[in-house]
């Protein structure tokens, strides 16, 4: 009885565990560089909390997207390869036919119109806390970040809905995403030297404790 009480044990621990670094539900993929939430809560300690700044400045064409990848590929085009299952293309690298989970609101879909390519921290956003002191050749870098967790294929209104809002204003609909979410918002922030808002970093800080 007592080893099939630790057998149960250590299951549920392992569970948790790969919940804890996006494993377990659905299988998909997720972009590169989502810390753990211990390295996640260091960074967020280490962000300098400011007001925004430059709100009424920003311009969408000041972050050029997308970027040509590899042959045809552009960004999006990488991203939806990069996050699907069964992907298929054609020779100008659109998506004919796939499968995607968008672990913003669980909904899967075979049809890559019903996919964007969301920036996990807004282009507006980024203008607002940083992004606007930048060179335009920084912030296109930024706009198709394959690097980091800043580029996820999600529902198209989910990121619609989110727009260019911050975890103080918008979360995703999957309240078991809040901890994945907020590590890797908090990972574009702190690579990427932005600053956060008093009440963006309590939202951060209470998301990190679902982790």
């Amino acid at each position: 009885m007592r080893n099939r009480l630790l057998s149960a044990a250590l299951v549920v621990a392992l569970l948790a565990t790969l919940t804890q670094f996006g494993f377990g539900g659905p299988a998909y993929a997720t972009p590169p560089g989502i810390p753990t939430a211990a390295a996640a809560r260091t960074q967020l300690a280490a962000l300098t909390v400011a007001a925004s700044t430059h709100t009424t400045t920003y311009d969408r064409d000041l972050f050029p997207t997308w970027d040509t990848i590899s042959g045809t590929c552009n960004t999006r085009e990488t991203v939806l390869k990069r996050d699907g299952t069964s992907v298929v293309v054609n020779s100008a690298c659109a998506a004919t036919s796939g499968r995607w989970y968008s672990p913003y609101d669980g909904a899967t879909w075979t049809a890559a119109s019903d996919v964007d390519i969301d920036h996990m921290v807004p282009l507006k956003n980024a203008w607002i806390s940083g992004a606007w002191a930048w060179t335009t050749t920084k912030r296109e870098s930024f706009a198709n970040d394959l690097s980091d967790p800043q580029l996820f294929a999600v529902t198209d209104n989910v990121n619609q809905s989110k727009s260019d809002q911050s975890p103080d204003s918008w979360k995703p609909p999957l309240s078991s995403y809040y901890c994945t979410y907020a590590r890797a918002w908090v990972r574009v922030k702190y690579v990427w030297a932005l600053t956060v808002t008093s009440t963006e970093k309590s939202a951060l800080t209470s998301m990190l404790g679902t982790c």
